[in-house]
């Protein structure tokens, strides 16, 4: 009987253990299904509430002082105001932009939250929110971490911030990309006024992305005009005719020279305005790089492989057709587009934008050097309406 008893036990024992560790198996599946639906659903929540971070909010100025921790880590300041870094508590990264209550009427703030709540591109900063609180105000933008375009405008013997050639070229592409879409990718068209390496963000993948609209103005697009009582812009990006109707006409072929200027900076490593050279030394470079295009000569930029040299050139000269004094003569930026993305050895010389210069004798005293840049001075001209 005993041993019946015994026998019993072990059997069930036998049987029971699997079954227990079977139901604790279960149980601990179901306890971390339990939390894995949990921790999906709190990222859900958390990518809802990212979502709505993402789009334009109006933030009061407390918000904005917790958001930068009291204005803790300024990141730079420009003519309008100074950025600080800042973070939503859900870990999102901002940038946020005081204006100064000293410079301008408003007009640049109206214009920023105008015309960036509608813009949506991967090539155009932004707008996560503002603030106009009192006489404060302010711009929150997305944060991208690789500061400015003007950063890396270096010489390519300059190993430590050369970007690259390749790089170099999907910048450029994403530039005109993001111009492009603002002429044509919006509803009414947004003309920029102030495309410069400053105005160029980079994010983690060093994709460019377009900021700073203060001076950007609104248009139709069946409007080929567009009019201007001032010149807005900053020096050696500015298009002639927004100097003097003389020229031409203002219109979106403005934002093409800027953009034109901004691409031979970078082929060249150097800034478009450039007041540490002596008069003796001074050499305008989109001239020096035309003449060098038109004799059939290399760009005489460090170049390591054959490819480089081929992206450096079509980069040249998909800049000088940009700057064509005449806007009837410049590439509407789809076509820029088209220029970049084509094979470089396809694109037609552009004609000289420049005409005869006393330029042209000293860069064959002085060709055997890297030139630095003149400013063409411009003087505004008046115009009879």
């Amino acid at each position: 009987m005993l041993q019946l008893k015994y026998t019993v036990l072990i059997a069930g024992i036998t049987i029971g253990l699997p079954l227990l560790v079977l139901a604790v198996i279960k149980i601990y599946r179901m306890y971390s299904l339990d939390k894995i639906e949990k921790e999906y659903r709190l990222k859900i929540e958390r990518f809802l509430d990212d979502y709505r971070a993402l789009k334009p909010t109006r933030y009061s100025y407390v918000d904005l002082k917790r958001i930068t921790e009291q204005f803790k880590y300024e990141l730079g300041q420009g003519t309008y105001g100074t950025v600080f870094k800042g973070k939503f508590s859900n870990e999102i990264l901002v940038a946020v932009k005081v204006l100064n209550n000293s410079k301008g009427n408003g007009e640049e703030f109206v214009n920023e939250v105008g015309m960036m709540g509608r813009i949506h591109h991967v090539n155009v900063v932004r707008l996560v929110g503002f603030c106009a609180d009192g006489f404060r105000r302010a711009l929150v933008y997305e944060y991208l971490p690789n500061d400015s375009l003007q950063k890396f405008i270096a010489s390519a013997d300059a190993k430590n911030h050369f970007l690259g050639w390749e790089r170099l070229h999907r910048i450029a592409l994403g530039i005109a990309k993001g111009i492009e879409y603002l002429h044509q990718g919006c509803d009414q068209r947004i003309l920029h006024f102030d495309i410069k390496p400053q105005n160029i963000l980079l994010d983690n993948d060093f994709n460019p992305k377009i900021s700073d609209f203060g001076l950007a103005k609104l248009c139709s697009k069946e409007k080929s005009a567009v009019s201007m009582t001032t010149a807005r812009g900053t020096i050696g990006y500015i298009a002639p005719e927004v100097f003097s109707r003389n020229f031409g006409n203002v219109s979106y072929k403005s934002d093409v020279y800027s953009f034109g200027m901004l691409v031979l900076e970078m082929v060249g490593g150097r800034k478009i305005v450039d007041d540490t050279a002596g008069d003796g030394e001074q050499i305008y470079f989109p001239e020096w790089v035309y003449n060098l295009l038109d004799e059939g000569e290399d760009l005489r930029v460090h170049i390591e492989e054959e490819g480089d040299a081929k992206i450096a050139k079509k980069l040249a000269v998909v800049g000088l057709w940009c700057i064509q004094w005449n806007p009837g003569e410049r590439p509407s930026m789809k076509t820029v587009v088209q220029m970049l993305e084509g094979e470089g050895e396809k694109l037609e010389k552009p004609p000289n934008p420049f005409g005869s210069s006393a330029t042209t004798q000293k860069m064959s005293a002085n060709v055997t050097r890297r030139p630095v840049l003149k400013l063409k001075e411009l003087a505004t001209i008046s115009e009879a309406e």
